[in-house]
């Protein structure tokens, strides 16, 4: 088989630091993923929350393809008109004055995280603090507010005055926070984190301490930003208005971008030439977040919402007739899953099988966070594949 072979070349070259599924793919469009032996997959990882119009997106397309004949790169020395119309569509889309353009999510987090302590520094502020279950990137700022050993081990000293809360704890929250306290980061819903939400009394008792202390807080939607619950961004529902958001993922439709988000006066914080990137905003990449940002807004995003209702009631009818194996149903809109009573891998594995690609987060938790462009009809497939995985296993209880 012709994938056995690349695979072999893969352990001879490259660091092994990912799990990767036994996949080599030769081409892929809309939901669709196809090997090199011919082998289609349902795809509902959507290169882990990126690909939201799907694969090979005809105006994603015309897009870079016209913007490539133009230019590539330039560097953040000129004035590039594609990262003006992005910036400008995300401020109308989100309420925020300016934008701060990077590649990554990571990256996102790192400068929200060094904006925050430019922030603070001005009143003597320097305490930075997370929450456990939370993912914020592999970088070093990003993992001091973290708790997850198996992405910190060996790896410190980490930045100093950093510190990772219990997740939904008041009682820590207001034990910790004082006027020491530059910002905290929180994700609205915990993707690494097994789908897990802040109860609402939690966020409602942060902001009331943000007032209280003067601190920032960053909301950290690189996974659910930009529609993929249902609305722009994951903290809407709590009726909340965070000082610094961090977006990626899904804003480049398939090309490395990042941004952040904030006000015109927390902006200014940052002094020229304090921060910045070689590649961030990119013309190509930019080209393609607008078609993403403009889709999300005309329609797409009520679609969302839609076929996320459809996805959580057939979940929740096979939590229903299998709840020997299935606890819980998490999430909203495009990002759901199945708290299982177990290891989570084995039905990651079986469905693989059987032509699905989930993933599985927090050990016993499936995580699904398919392309905001699947119908009701990839989503009874992905159910019909589950139901036969979930009667094979019940079958061995």
């Amino acid at each position: 088989m012709q994938s056995q072979e690349v695979i072999s070349r893969e352990h001879d070259v490259l660091f092994q630091t990912y799990k990767r599924l036994p996949i080599v793919v030769d081409h892929a469009s809309g939901v669709e993923i196809v090997d090199v032996d011919g082998n289609a997959y349902l795809d509902f990882l959507g290169g882990i929350a990126v690909n939201v119009l799907g694969y090979s997106h005809p105006k994603i397309i015309s897009a870079i393809e016209n913007q490539i004949r133009r230019y590539m790169h330039l560097s953040n020395y000129y004035y590039q008109e594609p990262q003006v119309q992005l910036a400008e569509l995300l401020c109308s889309a989100s309420g925020y004055e300016r934008v701060f353009f990077c590649n990554s999510g990571s990256e996102t987090v790192e400068g929200a995280l060094k904006l925050a302590r430019r922030i603070g520094h001005q009143k003597s502020k320097y305490d930075l603090v997370g929450f456990s279950g939370g993912f914020h990137g592999r970088t070093y700022a990003a993992l001091s507010v973290m708790d997850k050993p198996l992405y910190k081990d060996g790896m410190g000293p980490f930045v100093a005055k950093t510190i990772a809360l219990p997740f939904n704890d008041i009682d820590a929250l207001e034990s910790r926070i004082d006027e020491s306290t530059a910002a905290v980061i929180l994700e609205f819903i915990q993707g690494e984190g097994g789908l897990s939400e802040p109860t609402p009394e939690f966020v409602k008792r942060l902001f009331e301490l943000r007032d209280e202390y003067d601190f920032v807080v960053i909301a950290d939607e690189v996974q659910t930003g930009i529609g993929r619950t249902g609305s722009f961004f994951a903290f809407e529902k709590y009726g909340v208005r965070p000082d610094i958001v961090t977006v990626a993922k899904s804003v480049g439709g398939g090309l490395p971008l990042g941004a952040i988000l904030t006000t015109h006066a927390h902006a200014g914080a940052m002094l020229r030439g304090q921060h910045g990137t070689t590649f961030g905003g990119n013309a190509v990449a930019c080209v393609a977040g607008m078609v993403v940002v403009n889709e999300v807004l005309n329609g797409l995003m009520q679609h969302v919402l839609e076929i996320g209702r459809y996805l959580h009631a057939s979940l929740s009818a096979l939590a229903e007739q299998f709840p020997k194996q299935i606890r819980e149903i998490r999430g909203r809109g495009c990002m759901q899953g199945a708290v299982m009573n177990s290891d989570a891998s084995p039905y990651v594995n079986r469905l693989l099988d059987k032509k699905v690609i989930i993933n599985s987060t927090s050990v016993n938790v499936i995580r699904l966070v398919p392309p905001y462009v699947i119908t009701e009809e990839n989503v009874d497939t992905f159910i019909r594949a589950f139901r036969e995985v979930l009667l094979e296993t019940e079958a061995q209880l």
